[in-house]
């Protein structure tokens, strides 16, 4: 078991919690205590779940679990470009790194079938 903040995932996942908390911070006070709250909250809801996979022996229930937060994540990003929340140029580059991160958890998650 190596250090968490070594993990391609973990590094990817937290460049994405940044974005996301500077991108959250420009929302109207409308959505910013609502939408942008649980959009940070599920964001960090990944880096714990990395924590608990990388240090556990079930692996594969944590990284499931990512996932979920994970699908969950990206519906709330989907409702914030539709809602016109978020720029098509700030969608695109979220959307580049939650892809990264698609792939990573996926393939992490498959060698543990």
């Amino acid at each position: 078991m190596g250090l968490t903040e070594e993990l391609p995932l973990y590094r990817v996942t937290y460049r994405l919690i940044l974005l996301l908390f500077d991108v959250t911070k420009e929302f109207s006070r409308e959505y910013k205590y609502t939408l942008g709250q649980d959009i940070k909250r599920d964001a960090i809801r990944l880096v714990r779940s990395i924590y608990r996979a990388n240090r556990s022996m079930e692996k594969r229930f944590y990284l499931e679990e990512y996932l979920d937060n994970f699908e969950l994540l990206k519906l709330e990003l989907r409702l914030c470009s539709d809602l016109k929340l978020i720029t098509i140029r700030k969608y695109v580059e979220i959307s580049q790194l939650m892809d990264q991160v698609g792939r990573q958890a996926t393939g992490w998650k498959n060698t543990y079938k």
